[in-house]
């Protein structure tokens, strides 16, 4: 693609309604989408039970699901469940989530997080928070992980390892997540990550860490010993990259707000070798504030997790995780993935 895509902001359109994927009994994040063989379109998404809280509940419950829809828009129906629970053995055994769908020739490749841990399944009234045994276990042991399939519809193979571990006295010492790939025409890989590094035996700050791979199935090493945004001036996650033709380009969630001016929305920024990165002129790339297709506005209480729908080389929806709710996740009680039209340049 040769577009350089600025000022994506600017781009927004109103957000259809009843646009997006959502379950009943399920709280629902990660929209991630591709158009499948079938010439419909398949979100990758993630889901757990509502008899856990929003957070942390995912790190213990989560699974990567499908949803259909003949539109971008939307709404999206259930489908299938793709990356079920396979065993406390398995890396990603108890919990898979943060998927990211992608393809290189005839191969679907999913990106997504997984993590184990050997403790019980929490029960429906059974209080669970971050102090809980399994929810320390399963944050330590995120890590970031593929599947692949010749069809949308799988089945889908899953590696007994993951492609990014942790790496001992660096600054993923902790955990790697929220895989954010660019594969090339050759098969080669970017992949931007999140990552936390061990302070003591807890974990420190969000911070982005760059790897590359010369092909999708690995294996793929670190390109860069520090993150890739300065930690003492960036506080950032959900990164979301794409490659121009000529640069990258990356939209992520400002945590404090510093950048963009407003708490958790989205910088945008870009880069020639995906390891020195510049603002935008612009930097903001997209808002909490949400302007609907029926004249209303809401401000989301969530709007996470960016992923951008590209067709024909031009960007022409962004999905986010939302959430209703004054803000944080303890008070929302509905979540979902909307989707917002973007204008063409």
């Amino acid at each position: 693609m040769s577009i350089q895509t600025k000022n994506l902001y600017d781009r927004l359109q109103p957000a259809p309604k009843n646009g997006g994927f959502r379950m009943e009994g399920y709280w629902v994040w990660c929209g991630s989408v591709i158009k499948g063989e079938d010439g419909r379109f398949h979100m990758f998404a993630s889901r757990w039970p509502k008899h856990l809280p929003m957070h942390p509940g995912w790190l213990v419950h989560s699974e990567v699901v499908r949803a259909v829809s003949d539109t971008p828009e939307g709404p999206y129906a259930f489908e299938e469940i793709v990356l079920p629970a396979r065993g406390a053995e398995y890396w990603d055994g108890r919990s898979t989530h943060n998927p990211h769908i992608t393809k290189h020739g005839d191969t679907y490749v999913l990106y997504y997080m997984g993590s184990t841990n050997p403790l019980a399944d929490v029960q429906p009234g059974e209080e669970f928070g971050l102090t809980d045994p399994r929810c320390i276990v399963a944050r330590a042991n995120k890590r970031i992980g593929i599947a692949t399939s010749t069809s949308v519809f799988g089945p889908w193979e899953r590696r007994d390892a993951p492609i990014l571990p942790t790496r001992p006295g660096h600054f993923d010492s902790f955990l790697t997540s929220n895989p954010a790939p660019v594969i090339h025409e050759d098969g080669s890989v970017m992949l931007i990550y999140k990552a936390r590094q061990y302070e003591g035996n807890v974990h420190g700050n969000m911070m982005i860490g760059a790897a590359r791979a010369d092909h999708f199935e690995g294996p793929y090493r670190v390109v860069s010993e520090d993150p890739v945004f300065p930690p003492a001036k960036f506080h950032l996650e959900d990164p979301f990259i794409w490659h121009t033709g000529e640069r990258y380009e990356l939209i992520a969630k400002d945590m404090d707000g510093r950048i963009c001016g407003e708490l958790h929305a989205g910088i945008q920024a870009h880069s020639i070798d995906g390891l020195t990165w510049h603002l935008s002129d612009n930097p903001k790339a997209y808002s909490r504030n949400v302007r609907w297709d029926d004249g209303t506005e809401t401000v989301m209480g969530s709007f996470e997790r960016p992923f951008i729908l590209f067709q024909d080389g031009k960007p022409t929806h962004l999905f986010a995780a939302t959430a209703d709710g004054a803000g944080g996740f303890s008070k929302a009680s509905h979540t979902w993935n909307m989707v917002v039209p973007i204008a063409s340049e």
